[in-house]
């Protein structure tokens, strides 16, 4: 996972954020996104964290499948 691209950057930052917002909301009830965005907007912002988590499960799986086995 060394070698990312730029979409794997702006993934691991997407996924960054969306950590911070929901560590935020967990202790102190605060949507810090939905806050600065509005909501409509808020919630395309977390669909987009959510694609992001996925293209870095997949890189996690692809990175995996590269290495061999002992």
């Amino acid at each position: 996972m060394k070698d990312l691209n730029w979409y794997g950057w702006i993934a691991l930052i997407l996924v960054l954020v969306g950590g911070i917002n929901l560590g935020l909301l967990g202790l102190f009830n605060v949507n810090i996104i939905s806050g600065i965005l509005g909501v409509m907007l808020g919630r395309l912002i977390f669909i987009i964290i959510g694609v992001a988590a996925g293209y870095l499960c997949y890189l996690l799986y692809l990175e995996k499948m590269k290495k061999p086995t002992l």
